[in-house]
């Protein structure tokens, strides 16, 4: 098979994912519990040669196709939760929905994986070994991945390598960008409560005011990342929401933080965990407050290994020509939970980008906002790509 039969494969599967794609982004589920979602995705793979299995944990699956040689196994994943948003790109298709919209793409990731499976059954025969379809809800937060791992589900047919496409409407339609080694951040959600003592703020001598305590504690946890995490291996730590009081006139008793903490290594994120509890910890305390520090561990670094980075790299350059890879020059410190597939095999994650023809992939909407789009034409290269892939590593595996 030919990178040239890949792309007309995916091109004769457009009628079949277009408006697969549209009739998940017209009606979005969100968390671990997706089954329209996942009801439409079983229903467009009905026919195909495929097992499906699934778990007690979600409503995702994986559907495996056995080829004609017992050789190795890859893994495709393609997520299908979407995002608790209100759309408003005004879509024929948009969400029905109020307060869910798919934002980042997962609708687009799962018909392009229903392409791959549909083009790669139809050459079961030539397959040197199997493919792991992984259909994934819960991505937006909710360890979807790792409660698949969980349920068994990537050992039904231990893959030998994993792949992972992503759409984004910030690259020229067509691009696949990525880098070898460490690609997103580990993410891990901040919560801190600061008790003082209220009171009339007309006496703030009798109270314990743990406002002020709280600005404090925002600018030195500033200092200490600007200043004790290392540049080289940088972390960025945003409070994002502080909520204290309720009247003009009173001290509040206590103040509440949330944040964020993103690293690339998982030194650093055990440094800026101690920072975060221990500047919050010792400010409150001199000023004769406590606080209460609760880090909820998010998703690990997402780590590609070099060889699978550089089989994604030959696989897009033999489809769409030698400038269709772009390096990524440093790692975004977004979040993703294919984080934990990759730490259980090796494998790669790429960006496909998706920006609407005649646009500024600059300036257009970014991946989690209301008025997100993608070109709906690039998704038959997604499906060209995920096939030459999954068949280059059949035949070659990570070299």
């Amino acid at each position: 098979m030919t990178d040239t039969d890949w792309t007309a494969a995916g091109l004769a599967e457009m009628d079949a994912i277009v408006p697969l794609r549209r009739a998940i982004h017209a009606e979005p589920e969100t968390g671990l519990d997706c089954p329209r979602t996942t009801e439409k995705l079983k229903a467009a793979l009905v026919g195909l040669p495929l097992e499906i299995h699934s778990g007690p944990s979600t409503t995702g699956f994986v559907a495996i196709l056995r080829g004609a040689d017992n050789g190795r196994t890859v893994l495709l994943r393609g997520d299908m939760d979407a995002l608790p948003m209100t759309e408003e790109t005004g879509l024929p298709f948009a969400s029905t929905i109020p307060g869910r919209m798919h934002a980042c793409g997962h609708d687009t990731h799962s018909a392009m994986l229903v392409g791959a499976a549909r083009a790669l059954s139809a050459r079961r025969a030539e397959l040197a070994g199997t493919v792991v379809f992984m259909f994934q809800p819960g991505e937006e937060g909710h360890h979807g991945a790792r409660h698949m791992i969980a349920d068994g589900l990537i050992d039904v047919a231990r893959p030998d390598a994993a792949f992972a496409l992503h759409v984004s409407p910030n690259m020229p339609s067509g691009k696949v960008v990525g880098r070898p080694g460490t690609l997103m951040a580990s993410t891990d959600t901040l919560h801190l409560t600061i008790r003082g003592a209220g009171g009339h703020a007309a006496m703030p001598h009798d109270c314990i005011d743990p406002v002020p305590v709280a600005c404090e504690v925002v600018l030195a946890l500033q200092g200490f990342i600007a200043r004790r995490i290392p540049v080289g291996d940088p972390a960025v730590l945003s409070i994002t929401k502080i909520n204290a009081g309720s009247a003009h006139n009173i001290v509040p008793d206590t103040v509440e933080l949330l944040g964020t903490l993103r690293t690339l290594s998982e030194d650093t994120r055990a440094a800026a965990r101690a920072g975060f509890r221990r500047i919050a910890e010792h400010v409150a305390a001199a000023h004769g407050c406590t606080a209460e520090v609760v880090i909820d561990p998010g998703y690990p670094v997402t780590v590609c290994d070099p060889r699978a980075t550089d089989l994604v790299r030959t696989c897009a350059d033999s489809l769409g020509g030698p400038d269709t890879w772009q390096p990524m020059p440093a790692p975004m410190m977004g979040a993703e939970d294919f984080s934990y597939v990759l730490q259980a095999v090796p494998g790669a994650m790429a960006f496909l980008g998706a920006a609407l023809p005649g646009t500024d992939p600059a300036t257009n909407p970014p991946l989690h906002n209301t008025r997100m789009t993608i070109d709906e034409a690039v998704m038959a290269q997604g499906v060209a790509l995920h096939c030459a892939i999954a068949e280059r590593f059949l035949e070659t595996g990570l070299g």
